[in-house]
């Protein structure tokens, strides 16, 4: 490989500047619709400022960044195809009446009062078996944010419900690819790195429950008359009945026999389609426009709106009309782009150096035990802010710490740990990042409106610095070198 000059982080921290300033214009004139067009334009402009100073100031030639970016973007591949099987198994589990039928008895079987405790719990039960807070959130999550909104709760607090249980269960999870990489990354026990976050991983859980248990005590709204609503919505407009849960029961057989996730999904996606041709045929043909029943193409042009377009359904209640409309694989594609995009930025701020030059300056400050787990912890976030995918921030993070750890004597599982709390938690709390844009997308809320009630994801880099500061459990070699 050619020896080439590494960029000096005053240069090297232009790119990320111009890419956060455009982002705060682009959010503060387009709000929750920023994922239309603009933020997409920010990123790409982030490439140009990039790939423009490398290659007149360096001399980087544009093979090296097309190079990376075809890397990258090949590693997302699959992500990709994961993101237009939850579009289709969000329209199919809404149009096939198995969402209405969990928000017909969920409005009815759980208490205001403890239902944001209740969600963040059953999220992570579902994430923890399944080993995919993505997949928690695109079947369970949906189901919870309806019944949420029926029981009269903010939607912005229902999502950080959702997603702080999701992501708790994702953490915890041996089946979890963020989790696997996390531990392989630095060579250690997935076992062993998994009982080394419990001293992190309970504390922040148990804030979160604590905040939501309470937060849900203080509600006082009578939702009587919209329970009754949505109830009567319901009943009126899809055909409720118990069979339809036929469809999560299959998909919880599924990730409980460890079938990868995009299997899950598809799978799951065309029983529920199915589901929807049995016990919702009117649906079908008002999508597909024929109220006549009279042709089984319309059934199946329906499907196939189901699958791959937006739907809308009339109920009679304008609130649950919203509730009950879909987007389909079309309503991925917002976020393909972002996504996309995304990866361009972080391939050529990697590729350039310029990634490398920022995580130079941040090593400098490593001078103790905190301030090496406090640097973990802002790389892994500066990454997440930067590359826009958290497998490369766990990567990256493992990469540059590797062998500092090593260096001050420190164990390997307090790397993985710090990378899990830091990297793959706060993904979800950047509104360009994979994570961020996805569930912004699969449960229609905005990333920077649920990202404070976000609590398990805000206090687990907290907690695992706060951890450090007390060196709880933190073993370091006595022969280790001393910076």
């Amino acid at each position: 490989m050619t020896d080439r000059k590494t960029p000096h982080p005053l240069v090297a921290i232009i790119p990320v500047v111009v890419l956060i300033g455009l982002l705060v214009i682009v959010i503060s004139l387009f709000g929750s619709d920023a994922l239309s067009g603009g933020s997409q334009m920010a990123l790409l402009m982030g490439v140009a400022v990039c790939v423009l100073i490398s290659m007149t100031v360096y001399h980087i030639p544009w093979k090296t960044f097309e190079r990376q970016m075809t890397s990258t973007i090949g590693d997302v591949a699959v992500t990709l195809l994961i993101l237009l099987s939850v579009g289709m198994l969000a329209g199919s589990w809404m149009i096939s009446g198995v969402v209405p039928t969990l928000i017909y008895y969920g409005v009815q079987i759980l208490s205001p009062r403890f239902f944001l405790l209740s969600a963040c719990v059953i999220c992570a039960l579902v994430s923890l078996l399944s080993g995919s807070s993505w997949t928690t959130v695109a079947t369970i999550g949906v189901a919870l944010l309806g019944i949420g909104e029926a029981l009269g709760i903010s939607e912005a607090w229902t999502a950080g419900a959702i997603i702080s249980g999701s992501y708790f269960g994702d953490k915890m999870s041996p089946l979890s690819d963020t989790t696997i990489l996390a531990s392989s990354s630095v060579k250690v026990d997935i076992f062993e790195h998994i009982r080394y976050m419990v001293i992190t991983t309970v504390p922040s859980i148990t804030i979160t429950l604590i905040i939501f248990l309470i937060a849900g005590l203080g509600h006082n709204s009578d939702a009587t008359l919209q329970v009754d609503q949505y109830t009567h919505g319901l009943a009126g407009t899809f055909n409720i009945s118990l069979w339809t849960l036929l469809v999560p029961i299959i998909t919880g057989v599924l990730i409980a026999r460890r079938v990868p996730s995009i299997i899950v999904l598809f799978t799951s996606a065309i029983l529920a389609g199915v589901t929807a041709l049995i016990f919702q045929p009117h649906i079908l043909a008002q999508i597909a426009g024929d109220a006549s029943l009279s042709t089984p193409a319309a059934l199946f042009k329906g499907l196939a709106i189901t699958y791959y377009g937006a739907t809308a359904v009339q109920t009679g209640y304008e609130a649950l009309n919203e509730l009950v409309s879909t987007g389909g694989m079309a309503g991925m594609l917002n976020t393909i782009w972002l996504i996309l995009c995304a990866m361009c930025y972080g391939s050529v701020m990697v590729a350039s150096g310029m990634i490398e030059s920022i995580t130079r300056v941040i090593l400098k400050w490593v001078r103790s035990r905190f301030s090496l787990v406090t640097s973990t912890v802002g790389t892994g976030i500066f990454l997440n802010l930067t590359t826009g995918d958290q497998f490369i921030s766990i990567v990256l993070t493992a990469d540059i710490f590797r062998n500092v750890y090593d260096k001050e004597g420190y164990e390997a599982r307090l790397l993985s740990r710090t990378t899990e709390d830091a990297a793959t938690v706060t993904s979800v709390l950047v509104p360009w990042n994979t994570c961020g844009m996805t569930q912004a997308t699969v449960l229609g809320v905005p990333t920077l409106t649920y990202l404070p009630y976000c609590f398990f994801n805000i206090l687990s880099p907290l907690t695992t610095m706060a951890i450090a500061a007390l060196g709880w459990k933190i073993k370091r070699r006595k022969t280790a070198e001393i910076s």
